[in-house]
């Protein structure tokens, strides 16, 4: 059997996949089972931070492998130490993390840490209130486990699967979240680019006012950058970027490179203690190493101004590219290399992907009929310019 007849005979039928199967990769680079070779405009859904196959993760991981992979969390573990002390001083917040596997992971911590804060009083002790509830946004993609789709506002993933979890409110926009704050709110959860809901990027002086607001009514502001965070967005935090200082921010994707990892930061070092929380696999030596480095190597980019120079030249590519096609999409919208453009309908989104992948490039869709690019941070700019020639060509066939 070939490896889509075995997806066919033994795999849930979870994904609408494409029948391609890549075998190798080069930074910003794959080829498939049949040599052809494509530009990825995706890196794994912004997972692959550093491109496919990085030479420096790669000796890392291989050397961490040849000394030990995984102890469990009862025990002191250097790299995942290294690795916290490293997101929480280039996030430049006053912070401590915790370690799972996965973005709904992340959350599912960050809902946790909220939702115990939200039942103590200022000392330390049961309160009489109980604030338990989360506001989240209409338009928003938290996770995939029962709770963190409770709190995706896409009421279109909540079929089937409830009864969930009480105590998330939904606000149709961040200027609706005031009227929707009560006595048993504890917290306000949202993504500053919309990742999964569009390309969507907040306005920053709303933001700011969310945030003012918050802090006046005591209520804790959560910040899910499981697609913006690593330098997604030009700064290691699109909180970063607005200039904000939330209660508690999630990571996850690009800042493993390709390994799984979720993060949980906190300002709100005394509210969970031991037994709490916890997570077989978050942080072991694998995982963290693997974060030590991408991190490493992103911070470099960052510092020299790579970063910002290839940011600056796939949107000046992206922009020539979206006023020569004007008649297929309505806007640009994105923050650094986090970008879309909106698409007229969903059919025609759905050929251009198609299309685009015959031609040799890999391009994503996210909501609101959005064509979503997500390259690797290291993407050079012969791999840009290959991959703007090949969606320049699939356009023509649309």
């Amino acid at each position: 059997m070939n490896t889509k007849e075995l997806n066919d005979k033994y795999l849930l039928p979870t994904y609408a996949r494409a029948n391609v199967e890549f075998v190798s990769g080069n930074n910003a680079t794959l080829e498939d089972l049949n040599g052809k070779k494509y530009i990825d405009f995706t890196s794994g859904i912004g997972v692959c931070s550093v491109g496919h196959a990085n030479a420096r993760v790669n000796e890392v991981l291989c050397s961490q492998l040849s000394k030990i992979t995984h102890t469990s969390n009862l025990y002191n573990i250097a790299p995942q130490a290294k690795a916290a002390q490293k997101i929480v001083e280039a996030s430049g917040y006053d912070m401590q993390c915790f370690f799972g596997n996965s973005g709904a992971e992340a959350n599912e911590g960050a809902i946790k840490i909220a939702r115990k804060w939200g039942g103590l009083d200022e000392n330390g002790n049961d309160g009489e209130v109980k604030r338990y509830k989360i506001i989240t946004l209409r338009h928003s993609f938290h996770g995939r486990t029962i709770t963190t789709v409770k709190a995706t506002g896409q009421e279109s993933m909540h079929n089937y699967f409830g009864p969930f979890p009480d105590g998330f409110v939904y606000a149709d926009n961040i200027s609706h979240i005031e009227d929707l704050l009560d006595e048993h709110t504890c917290a306000v959860m949202i993504e500053l680019v919309q990742g999964e809901g569009g390309v969507e990027p907040q306005d920053k002086d709303e933001v700011k006012a969310l945030e003012k607001l918050l802090k006046d009514k005591g209520v804790l502001f959560i910040v899910d950058e499981v697609q913006t965070g690593g330098y997604r967005t030009g700064e290691f935090l699109a909180s970063n970027v607005y200039d904000i200082s939330p209660d508690i921010v999630t990571l996850a994707k690009g800042v493993g490179g390709g390994i799984p990892v979720g993060i949980v930061m906190t300002s709100l070092k005394g509210v969970l203690s031991a037994g709490d929380h916890g997570s077989t696999f978050g942080g072991n030596y694998l995982s963290s190493s693997a974060v030590c480095e991408v991190l490493e190597i992103l911070n470099g980019l960052k510092s020299e101004g790579k970063l910002q120079d290839t940011i600056e030249y796939f949107n000046t590519k992206l922009e020539i590219f979206y006023m020569s096609n004007q008649k297929f999409f309505t806007s640009k919208v994105g923050i650094g290399l986090m970008c879309g453009l909106r698409v007229l309908d969903a059919q025609t989104l759905t050929n251009i992907i198609n299309n685009a992948r015959e031609a040799g490039v890999m391009v994503l869709k996210a909501g609101r009929n959005t064509l979503r690019f997500l390259p690797p941070l290291t993407i050079t700019k012969e791999e840009i310019d290959e991959g703007f020639k090949a969606l320049n060509s699939a356009m023509s066939r649309v």
